[in-house]
């Protein structure tokens, strides 16, 4: 286990567009455990950028199904729909920059132009010369020249070529909504997150936020990516997919599939704990080499 470290920051920041699923209890499980075995604090952030996927209530079912789970948080939640003038003031000083350029790129323009890239479609760059407008158009951003890395404790070193493998990126959507990579690294900042514990579909948007950081010049946090729970039919669980929600009455069992997942092998006595007896077992037993350095990772099956 790595020393104590009483300055650590981790973080869990779900979409309250539904509930949480298994995919959702492994990331929240782990990053919990990172801040727990170091001493540190483990903070909540709502991702509720989004209004129109956000339906009414779905913010408190997420913090009944940690509460069920064990998983309690250390200082009030933050909402981002509460923190728009930090992302408009963070914006305004890339633009200041000169790397800001307007994109009217629609999203069948998008899908045609854009070519492949290790995390997903690179953009062609067709607006870079575009000029600032007061219209509708989405607001990106000209990275910069060169390779960006992160030394990860499970995928090991990610490198990839800004502009090649990355591409510019939407820092403000058309209709106004700031975009997801600049909302993240301006919270990561304002809540003096250390490391970032994220699932390994996420390395792109890690590398982006590192390149943000960077023009903002502030600290960039540890990445840390697991890898991701997929179905018998190899989709990754996600809402999108409809995985299903936590029943928060399987709370126990729930916390030891998602152990399993991450190289764990809770004993037998812990088949019917309570969730409280299985994260004390799994502070005491499970360590960071436990994970396999892969990307994806079927859902374990209970034992017995």
């Amino acid at each position: 286990m790595s020393p104590p470290d009483p300055e650590y920051r981790g973080r869990f920041a779900p979409t309250p567009s539904g509930p949480l699923h298994l995919g959702s209890l492994l990331t929240a499980l782990t990053s919990w455990l990172r801040a727990r075995q170091a001493g540190g604090r483990w903070l909540l952030r709502i991702d509720d950028l989004d209004r129109a996927r956000c339906p009414p209530g779905a913010s408190a079912v997420i913090l009944r199904q940690l509460e069920a789970h064990g998983l309690h948080w250390d200082e009030t939640p933050r909402l981002q729909s509460a923190h728009g003038a930090e992302y408009t003031a963070a914006l305004e000083r890339l633009q200041s920059q000169g790397r800001v350029y307007p994109c009217d790129c629609t999203r069948a323009r998008l899908a045609a132009e854009s070519r492949p890239g290790p995390d997903g479609p690179v953009y062609s760059g067709r607006c870079r010369s575009a000029p600032i407008g007061t219209g509708a158009a989405a607001l990106r951003w000209r990275v910069p020249s060169g390779g960006v890395e992160l030394q990860d404790p499970v995928q090991g070193r990610l490198w990839r070529d800004a502009e090649s493998e990355i591409g510019d990126f939407v820092l403000r959507r058309g209709d106004g909504v700031c975009g997801y990579q600049l909302a993240c690294v301006v919270d990561e900042q304002a809540q003096g997150i250390t490391e970032v514990v994220r699932g390994a579909d996420l390395i792109g948007s890690s590398l982006r936020q590192i390149l943000l950081l960077g023009a903002l010049g502030a600290p960039v946090p540890a990445y840390l990516h697991l890898p991701v729970l997929v179905a018998v039919d190899g989709r990754k669980l996600s809402k999108q997919n409809g995985a299903p929600a936590l029943d928060e009455h399987s709370a126990g069992a729930n916390l030891q599939r998602c152990l399993r997942a991450l190289g764990g092998a809770p004993p037998v006595e812990l088949e019917r704990a309570a969730p409280q007896e299985i994260l004390a077992w799994a502070l005491r037993e499970w360590r960071l080499t436990q994970v396999a350095p892969a990307r994806q990772q079927s859902i374990p099956e209970m034992a017995g």
